[in-house]
């Protein structure tokens, strides 16, 4: 389906330009991500691994706030992206560089940090420009969403096309991708500022007042969940292509995009299913998801193990993108890029942060001298995933009342 042929309230040129603006972001973030593990391998930097993803979610505890209150507070949401693609295309550049010459391993983990600081308030910032000019996100997000998704895998469709699958060239084209993107935002109408008071406390201008949104019961619930549902999505990732390979499935990364084909569909369909269904029971839906996914993968053959990986675009678009619809609509204006800011800080920094901590010792655990028991380290992660399951269905009342609006001066 055409993400055009949903438009009810905007323009179709104004429509084009916020899928076009996801659809670039999609590329150049593939373009880091996917291949950064075969890149530091090929270039004898493997121990870095670990730390280099690590540095994914210490930045997320840090740097999504700060630019969300600033999209919030100070200068247009626009130019806070602008000014973060500029930097996110000079730091890839710089890291990759250094990876090419052979730096000292430490430089080349500050300067993997710097970028991970830059990239992390991308995708809040950019789903709050895209949120705040449409007046149906339940009909139309899920659709321009889905171009993220489209250019996630055109970024790896891309990378493998030139060669370059570990080779530090994919960092340099990634950073073109990035410095299109910039240019890409002086086509983007300003939006403007919130009106806020003059004199900001510093944890106003830091977004830490951002955790005022944890007071309302049910906006706790669902960043709990998010966050919690995080941590064994955090598995999925590393874990599931040495399984493929030990089942015979040869080309990896081609069958992962799997997910990414379940998750289009969702995307395209998550509009028709809010007008339908509760919120609530689009989040039940989204969290069965990850449980089958799990025992799916725990059946351990090939046909069922694809299955699982088939069910996983659909259950983080039917929770991952659901909450970012939710918080758009129960959050108010003046809160927005800050609520989403927050939403990132609890998904990819203590959700991916703690899973890909918890998911090593649990995977250390289940693997003896004959090797591993994937029967036994998926079917935890599906209790964990079922756990959260409950949680949510015991803690979330469907409020519909505001509580997040600014505190009187």
């Amino acid at each position: 389906m055409c993400p055009l042929r949903v438009l009810t309230t905007i323009r179709k040129a104004e429509y084009a330009e916020l899928v076009t603006l996801f659809f670039i972001q999609g590329i150049a973030a593939a373009m880091w991500l996917v291949p950064l593990t075969s890149v530091l391998g090929a270039h004898g930097l493997a121990p870095l691994r670990p730390y280099a993803y690590a540095a994914t979610g210490l930045a997320a505890f840090i740097s999504p706030l700060v630019f969300g209150a600033m999209a919030d507070h100070h200068v247009s949401p626009v130019k806070v992206l602008r000014g973060l693609a500029l930097a996110t295309a000079g730091s890839m550049a710089a890291a990759s560089g250094a990876i090419q010459s052979a730096w000292n391993p430490w430089l080349i983990l500050a300067l993997i940090q710097v970028y991970c600081l830059c990239a992390a308030p991308l995708s809040s910032i950019s789903s709050t420009i895209i949120l705040a000019r449409l007046a149906d996100s339940q009909k139309e997000f899920g659709p321009i969403r889905g171009m993220y998704t489209f250019g996630w895998m055109a970024g790896c469709w891309i990378t493998s096309a030139l060669n370059e699958d570990s080779s530090t060239h994919a960092g340099f084209v990634g950073a073109v991708a990035w410095l299109v993107l910039a240019g890409f935002t002086f086509f983007l109408p300003p939006l403007k500022t919130p009106k806020t008071a003059e004199h900001l406390t510093l944890r106003q201008r830091l977004g830490w007042d951002a955790l005022a949104l944890l007071k309302n019961p049910d906006h706790r619930v669902v960043f709990a969940v998010v966050a919690f549902w995080a941590m064994p999505l955090a598995a999925f990732y590393p874990y599931t292509p040495p399984h493929m390979r030990e089942l015979g499935l040869q080309h990896t990364s081609a069958w992962m995009t799997l997910g990414q084909v379940s998750e289009m569909f969702c995307m395209f369909t998550i509009g028709a299913m809010l007008t339908r269904w509760r919120l609530k029971w689009v989040f039940v839906a989204g969290l069965c998801f990850s449980v089958l996914r799990f025992l799916f993968c725990a059946l351990n053959s090939k046909f069922w193990l694809l299955a699982g990986v088939s069910l996983h675009g659909a259950s983080f678009a039917l929770v991952y993108v659901t909450a970012q619809i939710y918080l758009d609509q129960r959050v108010d204006a003046s809160w927005r890029a800050r609520a989403q800011a927050l939403m990132t800080l609890l998904y990819s920094g203590a959700g991916n942060m703690f899973g890909y901590l918890g998911s090593g010792a649990w995977f250390a655990a289940c693997t003896t001298s004959s090797g591993t028991s994937w029967t036994l380290f998926w079917n935890g992660l599906a209790a964990a995933s079922g756990a959260v399951l409950i949680y949510f269905l015991v803690a979330y009342r469907g409020r519909t009342r505001n509580l997040a609006k600014a505190p009187a001066s």
